[in-house]
């Protein structure tokens, strides 16, 4: 769209100046993509016809050709699509004046504005989910890798921000990995299933049984999606947007995959806390001591802006009334390509974070000590209140909490004595370091890393599986 900057220069509105996570990776979902797409949808249809013995093979080559001489001119369609509120519709004018005159009427015949633009916006989605689930997959590699090399590493677990019992940090980037490969192996599903559209004017085919006969009108939308690459319909689906709603629902997930271990991050790189730190920080314009976390934080302003896009596309798609919604339809179109756009960075910028992730083990073990033991009070209240009492426990937690040594306190308690004793320690003071040994209260936390590092992940398109 023109800018008011100058008058008659054509310049972007959004180039990402105020959207930085998409800057870069978003050129599958720009405008100049939608229109190739539109162009391309359009070319199909006629090249659907031509394999159907209905149109002369002349056909698909003009149209292609036309297609190829208007494909680049988006600041005109754009212009000429406020008229009739959607872009197909100077588009096909666009095409029959580059079409010859006995061949016109092949561009579009049968189709309506819809079935050009919703089949030209899940050619779209499709390749640009081909690109988030590149990213998702080196994301996944990366903190598998990760999570391999950390598997030991023992951290504070927090619960509500606060130190909760011990676990390891090989076992939080697990957790990360299963995220992302859950949001990874829905978003695929949804990609092979986005169809090709294909109704004419209600969805009843009514053009094409006209045009070509009932017996070739049904065959002609599996043809038409052939040749796009996209699944075959079982039905127009102009008033049944779940293509809409399932693809904005797994790209939503996926960008909640991404911003869990983004939002982990940010908080474990805090200054007081330091456990992690990106591969390359930001700096700040007036602090030159700063390291942020910019990449964390990139991802994190993506997911918070998707949940509210998807919701949009259900809205829409909850008003798509009669055979054609007024304006429910046209408010899919900028949602779906920014829900899009922003998977597409927030992946990317992920899978970037993931492979330069950096971990200061001084910082953890720092960490996990603060509290001076009362990080395993879980467990010492499992194996000493039988032995000390139910009350007991409770109070010498109580006075590690005000500044006494716990270990000391423990040492000191006869039942603690004899249960050494009983258990075969050499010393009580062995008994309770044993006890206070945040490494030995992990869980299955190692075997949890083990099975999501060990287990094979989908393979990113062209790829072997891991």
């Amino acid at each position: 769209m023109p800018s008011d900057a100058s008058p008659g220069t054509a310049r972007a509105v959004d180039a990402g100046l105020l959207s930085p996570v998409t800057v870069g990776h978003d050129e599958t979902v720009t405008d100049a993509a939608v229109l190739g797409a539109l162009v391309e949808v359009e070319a199909a249809l006629t090249r659907a016809y031509v394999r159907q013995g209905i149109a002369p093979a002349a056909a698909a080559e003009a149209v292609a050709s036309a297609g190829q001489r208007v494909g680049s001119d988006v600041q005109a369609l754009a212009a000429a699509s406020v008229a009739g509120g959607n872009p197909v519709i100077p588009l096909v004018g666009m095409l029959r004046e580059h079409v010859p005159a006995d061949l016109r009427m092949w561009v579009h015949r049968g189709a309506t504005s819809q079935d050009i633009l919703d089949s030209a916006l899940m050619l779209v989605a499709r390749r640009a989910v081909g690109d988030i689930q590149a990213s998702l997959h080196a994301a996944d590699a990366a903190l598998s890798a990760f999570a391999a090399a950390h598997r030991g590493d023992v951290a504070a677990a927090r619960t509500l921000t606060q130190h909760a019992v011990p676990t390891t940090l090989g076992h939080r980037a697990g957790m990360w990995v299963r995220g992302v490969r859950r949001a990874a192996d829905r978003l695929a599903e949804a990609g092979d299933r986005l169809p090709a559209q294909l109704g004419g004017a209600a969805g009843t085919l009514a053009s094409f049984v006209e045009i070509a006969g009932a017996a070739a009108a049904a065959e002609l939308p599996a043809v038409f999606a052939d040749e796009l690459g996209l699944a075959a319909p079982d039905a127009p689906w102009h008033t049944v947007r779940w293509p809409v709603t399932e693809l904005g629902d797994a790209l939503v997930q996926a960008i909640d995959a991404v911003g869990v271990l983004a939002a982990d991050v940010a908080t474990a790189s805090r200054t007081e806390i330091g456990e992690l730190a990106e591969g390359t920080g930001g700096g700040s314009s007036a602090m030159p001591q700063k390291q942020n976390p910019a990449a964390s934080v990139l991802v994190r302003s993506a997911a918070l802006r998707a949940p509210q896009l998807g919701a949009t596309l259900h809205l829409a798609g909850a008003f798509a009334v009669d055979e054609r919604p007024d304006g429910a339809w046209h408010a899919e179109w900028p949602t779906l390509r920014e829900l899009l756009r922003l998977a597409l960075g927030a992946t990317a910028t992920a899978a970037t974070l993931a492979a330069g992730l950096r971990v200061d083990a001084e910082a953890l073990a720092r960490n996990v000590a603060a509290t001076g033991g009362l990080l395993v009070s879980e467990r010492l209240s499992l194996v000493l209140a039988p032995a000390l009492g139910a009350a007991r426990m409770p109070e010498l937690v109580r006075a590690a909490a005000q500044g006494a040594d716990l270990a000391a306190l423990l040492s000191a308690e006869p039942a603690v004595r004899t249960l050494a004793d009983e258990q075969g320690a050499p010393s009580v003071d062995a008994f309770v370091a044993e006890l206070l040994d945040p490494a030995r209260y992990t869980g299955l936390a190692g075997r949890f890393v083990d099975d999501v590092v060990t287990r094979k992940r989908p393979a990113a398109a062209g790829q072997e599986n891991a």
